[in-house]
């Protein structure tokens, strides 16, 4: 008989997901079978659970989801020769195919032929995740796991970050969900003027203060590209991050970016965006660019380098701890907005502590379970 694990599974085409036995992942000649000690919920998850229309053009079901992951190497597929059981690593998500033309001219974040893990292959809210051997990620042995997961999301951050100039230029970061809170701090950690933070969710905000931003601005009660304005002398922001996807939040962060400033887009609309073009662009002279995902690998190395030099610090993101089989309560609070970045502690003996049990350890409490 197979050998099985529990997995969290999105099992219908339908909101929600389930908490189920499944097989454990046989590891083929080229794969690396990881035992998950951490993993993380993303805002693409929260897309998957709830179940909107991305989620029904890119979700293969069933399917195992969860792509942000840290844990130890179990087995080793026989062609790998560069990692070894009882390696501590993470691994990049996009398993692309290495042959066209994005791959071969150092594009292979935009990879035409990508399969996600996670989101079109099986991913890690589960015991053990499947990960090809090219795709794995070494992490320091002093790295704690629950950081060491978090480093997927963070990639997003130092691309769209460090996809232009940043040196001494305003900054205005819009939306402060776990990926524009670490953008707040790699911003200030490579060198950026003025960083202003922009949400409508009061908690964010005190967490984008907590990660350095200088200025907030919550949007309900203050418009945005006043804001801005008012914080660059009337000039506008000199590069715009848009990380909330939200298509009012779009436009007002063209219309505060000054004349000749980039504005790179992370976030992803629910539905089509319209803009005024020889307004917001062109007459502007802006530059825009689009982020997917991380560069492969040039974005590991450089947040390896921000993450090990501890120029940044993320631990004041994990707000809240959870036992995977407590996943609906960790999905509500995620959708609540109240918390930072939620964290699965997926080690098997764990997973079985009390609540009490947990707290003797110290790991319940200050907003953490």
């Amino acid at each position: 008989m197979a050998a099985t694990m529990m997995g969290l599974v999105k099992e219908a085409r339908a909101a929600g997901a389930v908490l189920r036995e499944v097989p454990v992942p046989v590891c083929g000649p080229d794969e690396v079978l990881v035992r998950v000690k951490a993993s993380s919920i993303c805002g693409t998850d929260v897309h998957i659970y709830k179940w909107d229309a991305w989620a029904e053009s890119a979700v293969v079901t069933p399917n195992v989801f969860g792509h942000e992951f840290a844990g130890i190497v179990e087995q080793v597929g026989r062609d790998v020769k560069d990692v070894r059981v009882g390696d501590r690593v993470s691994a990049e998500g996009h398993i692309v195919c290495g042959r066209c033309k994005a791959c071969r001219t150092g594009n292979a974040h935009v990879c035409p032929n990508t399969v996600s893990f996670g989101i079109s292959a099986p991913g890690c809210f589960a015991d053990y995740a499947l990960v090809k051997a090219t795709n794995v990620i070494p992490n320091p042995p002093d790295m704690p796991f629950e950081l060491a997961c978090l480093q997927d999301p963070l990639g997003n951050a130092v691309q769209t970050v460090l996809s232009g100039d940043i040196v001494g230029k305003s900054v205005a970061i819009v939306g402060m969900g776990p990926i524009g809170l670490m953008a707040v701090a790699v911003a200030k950690a490579c060198g950026a003027g003025a960083v202003i933070a922009i949400d409508v969710n009061p908690y964010r905000l005190e967490l984008a203060k907590r990660m350095g931003a200088e200025i907030v601005v919550n949007n309900r009660d203050t418009s945005m590209v006043e804001a801005i304005m008012a914080h660059t002398g009337g000039e506008g922001a000199e590069v715009v991050l848009e990380m909330s996807g939200h298509p009012d939040a779009i436009r007002a962060g063209f219309e505060a970016a000054a004349p000749a400033a980039r504005v790179s887009l992370l976030g992803i609309p629910s539905r089509e965006v319209s803009l005024d073009l020889s307004r917001h662009i062109i007459f502007k002279g802006l530059r825009v660019e689009g982020i997917t995902g991380r560069r492969m690998y040039q974005t590991w190395y450089q947040l390896k380098g921000l993450l090990e030099r501890k120029r940044i610090d993320l631990s004041p993101l994990i707000t809240h701890r959870f036992a995977l089989r407590d996943y609906e309560e960790a999905f509500g609070l995620m959708m609540s907005g109240q918390c930072g970045k939620i964290v699965f502690t997926q080690d098997a003996a764990a997973s079985e502590l009390t609540d009490k049990e947990r707290a003797d350890r110290g790991e319940v409490g200050n907003g953490v379970r």
